[in-house]
């Protein structure tokens, strides 16, 4: 017999088990509420005839009465989930059956007392619930015993309607590898209440004792609108104490059905970024782009798959995603798809080193936004192949750059990085030399060209978090290049955001930072991400200092001496105004490149590194670089 067989077999099986279950729950509720009725003296019930009319009623009472179960929808509801609404629907029923089951009986010309339909209701509601509620308790115990998972012990932070839907779904989930010991909550009205039989025991100083005497492996943070100072402060404690740290989703993305509470997630790092994401508006963006064809080169990447995800909300005329790599062009190109089925979407596979691909692109769909994140990025490997990081940055940019002067373009926005700022490595100065591109067509056509300029973006391909979250998985070491080492960081979502919110400032020629806050030593973080996975550095997991690669350096910069600093309508954002170059200096720059493309290694650096050095403005000379920072903040 097929599963399907199986499994209407079990359904039929059930089914009639609780229909015979029915049968005899409501002739004993029928008795019992007779039987209270005349307070026991069964023999006044038979005097006034009251027993007989029960006997005439059986039958046909009965039947009528598993008809209303059945309208009441208490033969197909899936009583192992049932809730609030099966509740209800089971009073009803017993409502509408003791009201026929008394109407039968005058139609049959009998007697019963007039409360008995009453008394009768509120019995039988007490019979079927209790059946149900036995039916769904015995049917939990069998699905978790053939599921046989260990169960975490697990403290909930959080005593509110996330936590109350979490610990329902370790109770009745069978998958669930959580069972719930104890809650903690900061309202002290809730302390010493319950949920679902688990105690509130306290507020969030009550954590460290309440993981010691109720021995919790796991905690789960419940409070997804928590302010950011609240998350940071409960998150801290709970690390201090070694358990594996996880947090739920927000409410918004249950209610829209994106996650499920099954897909309680380990706390990133971005949980304790130490500052407020950025929030910017990006409707006047929306305005250029409704409508207009949008080509993101490099739009299977981290930042470009991300601006295409924002990009398609904003309704373009056509969104082009242009990328060397087709694998993830093919999952940002199905992304889309399920998401805006009416979206005109062409997905065009091509380098932006070809020039002819390049133009033949702009001359067949014309953008009018251009998003350009197509580059390498990788600093030790861009040392080891300076020349790739040439053809693929520089000139890269400069057909796509060339291309949109040429065919009319209206916004041309080059994706930077704060190691364009002093560069000591190759992509660094790879994206410096594309600033100059891009800044020296500003002008000559009727296109505008700006930079946006940023630091790490946190979980992006072939970042350090990646990397820390595989090495504490393999169970170490963590390997942190350099003690001192700190970088800005940012998330994806914040990244793309500047690059459009620079799109509705763009006037032409600019290059947009971001004031990103403090500095974050890298140590310090590789410390933070091995406790929020339950361990202790050095201790279960090592740290192990490689030494500065070729081209890092310890500290990040977001500005050039030489760079003025104008602030825009967002306090976190700033335009820094560079030195000018025309296209005939950047023709020659270009040159000498070209010179030095299949030249050893070290003479293309070297060449590269002395093309980018600018006169220092000392009007400027206030402005301030990264420094160490005193404190480091995660």
């Amino acid at each position: 017999m097929d599963k399907t067989g199986r499994l209407s077999r079990k359904h039929w099986l059930t089914t009639a088990l609780l229909i015979l279950a029915d049968v005899l729950l409501f002739n004993l509720a029928a008795y019992a509420a007779l039987l209270l009725r005349v307070e026991f003296a069964w023999a006044d019930a038979v005097a006034l005839g009251f027993a007989k009319t029960l006997r005439v009623c059986l039958v046909p009472g009965t039947l009528a009465a598993l008809l209303v179960f059945k309208v009441f929808n208490l033969y197909s509801s899936r009583w192992e989930y049932a809730g609030e609404k099966e509740m209800l629907s089971i009073g009803y029923a017993c409502v509408c059956s003791a009201a026929v089951y008394y109407t039968l009986a005058l139609i049959l010309k009998y007697r019963l007392p007039r409360s008995f339909p009453i008394i009768f209701a509120m019995l039988l509601f007490v019979c079927v619930a209790f059946s149900r509620f036995v039916y769904r308790h015995a049917s939990q115990d069998i699905r978790s015993a053939g599921s046989h998972v260990d169960k975490k012990r697990t403290m909930v932070i959080g005593a509110g309607t996330a936590g109350a839907m979490a610990l329902r779904e370790f109770d009745e989930n069978p998958r669930s590898r959580n069972k719930a010991v104890c809650l903690i909550d900061d309202d002290p009205g809730k302390l010493g209440t319950r949920i679902r039989g688990v105690k509130v025991v306290g507020g969030r100083e009550a954590i460290p004792d309440a993981i010691r005497k109720y021995s919790a492996e796991e905690v789960i943070f419940c409070i997804p609108s928590a302010p950011l100072s609240v998350r940071n402060d409960i998150l801290e404690i709970c690390s201090a104490c070694g358990v594996t740290l996880k947090t739920l989703p927000t409410l918004s993305q249950l209610a829209d059905g994106e996650v499920t509470l099954q897909q309680v997630r380990s706390v990133s790092i971005e949980d304790l970024l130490g500052r407020t994401q950025v929030s910017t508006d990006n409707s006047a963006i929306a305005e250029k782009v409704r409508g207009q064809t949008v080509l993101v080169t490099g739009g299977g990447g981290s930042i470009g798959s991300e601006l295409c995800r924002q990009l398609a909300a904003m309704e373009p005329g056509r969104l082009i995603i242009f990328d060397i790599y087709e694998n993830n062009a093919y999952d940002i190109q199905m992304e889309l798809k399920r998401k805006y089925p009416t979206l005109d979407l062409v997905v065009l596979i091509g380098s932006v080193r070809d020039e002819r691909r390049v133009r033949d692109l702009f001359r067949r769909y014309r953008p009018a936004l251009v998003c350009h994140a197509a580059a390498h990025k990788h600093v030790p490997l861009m040392e080891d192949s300076p020349a790739e990081s040439i053809k693929n940055n520089v000139f890269g940019t400069y057909h796509v750059a060339k291309a949109a002067g040429d065919f009319g373009t209206g916004l041309f926005i080059l994706i930077s990085t704060d190691k364009a700022v002093n560069p000591t490595n190759v992509m660094g100065a790879s994206k410096r030399l594309c600033e100059m591109v891009v800044q020296s067509m500003n002008g000559h056509s009727d296109t505008s060209y700006i930079a946006v300029r940023f630091g790490n973006v946190l979980g992006s391909n072939g970042s350090v978090i990646p990397l820390f979250k595989k090495q504490i998985a393999a169970g170490g070491p963590v390997t942190v290049t350099d003690k001192r080492v700190t970088r800005f960081f940012m998330t994806i979502p914040e990244a793309v955001s500047l690059i459009l919110q620079a799109g509705a400032y763009a006037r032409g020629g600019e290059v947009f930072v971001l004031d990103m806050g403090s500095p974050v030593r890298i140590d310090d973080m590789a410390r933070k991400m091995i406790r929020l996975s339950g361990f202790e550095p050095d201790v279960d997991i090592k740290i192990e200092y490689t030494g500065l690669r070729p081209g890092e350096k310890l500290y990040e910069e977001l500005l050039l001496k030489s760079e003025g600093l104008q602030k825009t309508d967002n306090s976190l954002i700033y335009i820094g105004h560079q030195v000018m170059y025309t296209p005939e200096q950047i023709e020659e720059k270009l040159d000498k490149l070209r010179a030095v493309l299949y030249s050893e290694n070290a003479e293309v650096r070297a060449c590269m590194l002395s093309l980018i050095e600018e006169p220092v403005d000392t009007m400027y000379a206030e402005i301030p670089t990264a420094k160490e920072p005193e404190a480091a903040t995660v």
